[in-house]
């Protein structure tokens, strides 16, 4: 399995594709298999790289403080390791999260940015549905049925759940098939999701920014998009309308479409 240590750590990753590397950096508690859908139109394209963060995954999973700055140290460590020395950079959520951390701190790294259900500062009600999360998992024991039970809800609209409950079935099937993390874990890396906040450092990223949100996300909804799109000079907006958190798995024809229209552009 491909591994490499990196900033103390080792960092479970994979490639698939030809052409500039794209580093996509997953979401909360789950692996890097989580852009499966993407990598699948990507690496027609792009050298596309899906990495582990730290906590999750088959990354190592250390005690201690876990912040989006760590994780963003942790995939600028990879990239110093996997010999990237630029990079396409996309994320979704904890994902965009980092990326934000990442393209500020290592500007020279990263040659554009795309930022999925992404968030500056986490405010008081992302901080109360996370808690939400975290209560669940403590209580479930289980980190996959709190995703399922507790994360899936906030991730897709009530009309996915109706006309499509096979496929959130197959996508449910699909997580209690991941190496999801132990509760402990998971609580370190939603620690770093509830003390995010990086809007001090929107103003020193310079690639090029795809920011784009569900227009049914209730946890990262488009009331942050003015303090990113303000705070990061010259970057795009879109609105994924019928969505929620995770356009990605919702429209995935709409999402690969607009997402890759950014990345082609940028490309060369």
């Amino acid at each position: 399995m491909p591994t490499v240590h990196a900033n103390g750590i080792d960092i479970y990753y994979e490639v698939q594709g030809e052409g500039e590397p794209l580093v996509l950096i997953p979401y909360l508690a789950i692996d890097q298999a989580c852009y499966a859908f993407q990598v699948a139109e990507y690496a027609k394209h792009f050298t596309c790289y899906t990495v582990d963060l730290r906590g999750a995954g088959l990354c190592g999973k250390p005690e201690g403080t876990y912040t989006t700055e760590l994780f963003a140290d942790d995939v600028a460590a990879f990239m110093q390791a996997a010999n990237l020395e630029r990079a396409h950079v996309s994320g979704l959520s904890l994902g965009a999260a980092t990326g934000i951390w990442l393209a500020a701190k290592y500007p020279g790294r990263v040659k554009s940015l795309s930022l999925h259900s992404a968030w500056p500062r986490s405010d008081a009600y992302l901080r109360a549905v996370v808690e939400g999360w975290r209560t669940m998992a403590q209580g479930l024991g289980s980190v996959t049925d709190m995703v399922i039970q507790g994360i899936f809800p906030w991730c897709f609209t009530p009309e996915l759940y109706a006309a499509r409950p096979e496929y959130v079935d197959s996508l449910a099937d699909f997580v209690r098939g991941r190496p999801m993390p132990p509760v402990d874990a998971f609580m370190r890396q939603s620690d770093a999701v509830l003390a995010h906040d990086a809007s001090h450092e929107l103003g020193k990223i310079r690639a090029p920014t795809l920011i784009t949100y569900g227009g049914h996300d209730a946890v990262t909804s488009t009331r942050f998009a003015g303090a990113l799109t303000e705070g990061i000079k010259g970057s795009e907006l879109t609105i994924f309308e019928d969505c929620s958190h995770a356009p990605l798995y919702e429209n995935v024809e709409e999402f690969n479409g607009r997402t890759l229209a950014f990345l082609n552009h940028h490309s060369g």
